[in-house]
């Protein structure tokens, strides 16, 4: 079923991410009676999730299929989870938190309080998270209570903690055997989906 608000579209349902956690919006396509429309945004506006689309909007009520441009999910599902690779390996080894960070379809950067960098320090980093990707570790989801949440000391592991105080449960993702935190993006299944993975800069 659909509603028509100021905007865009609400769905009683939908698989679209709305973005959140520094992972982009999901886009793709609203199909009414044959008929597409393209969905350029996804956000929150008043605890609904709105899509706004390109074009006339679909009658009210109408019955709605949603699909998502899985590619660029699936880019971003692999983006995602190689920053938690990569935040993992620097909190284990170095014990620096995270302190900004930026995600695009395969190109992300993520700030660290470090004492300092160098070429070899980055040439380091990069061989230690690629074998991340090779060990295959899998990569679940899961939910605490907030007040769970809050007896574990590193799954919030920016400098600021970010988690909104209204949140009563805590969804997390751990890659086995090396970093769990709290977080609600979305994620590939296992680090071999991840690729190999370049430090640039």
């Amino acid at each position: 079923m659909t509603e028509v608000v100021e905007g865009g579209v609400v769905l009683d349902s939908t698989a679209f991410y709305a973005g959140g956690g520094g992972q982009p919006y999901d886009t793709g396509v609203l199909i009414s009676e044959d008929q597409e429309h393209p969905v350029t945004q996804v956000g929150r506006s008043e605890g609904k999730i709105v899509h706004r689309i390109e074009g006339p909007a679909p009658a009210a009520g109408a019955s709605i299929t949603g699909r998502i441009d899985w590619e660029r999910r699936y880019h971003l599902m692999r983006t995602h989870t190689a920053l938690h690779i990569l935040c993992g390996v620097i909190w284990r080894d170095y014990g620096a938190k995270v302190t900004g960070g930026d995600m695009r379809p395969g190109e992300a950067r993520m700030d660290f309080e470090l004492e300092q960098m160098s070429a070899e320090f980055a040439q380091e980093v990069e061989e230690k998270i690629n074998a991340e990707v090779a060990a295959a570790r899998d990569v679940l989801v899961g939910n605490l209570t907030r007040e769970e949440a809050e007896q574990v000391p590193d799954l919030i592991r920016t400098k600021i903690n970010l988690l909104p105080p209204g949140i009563r449960e805590v969804r997390t993702i751990e890659i086995k055997g090396l970093d769990t935190q709290a977080d609600g993006g979305t994620h590939v299944a296992n680090t071999r989906e991840v690729g190999v993975i370049k430090v640039v800069r």
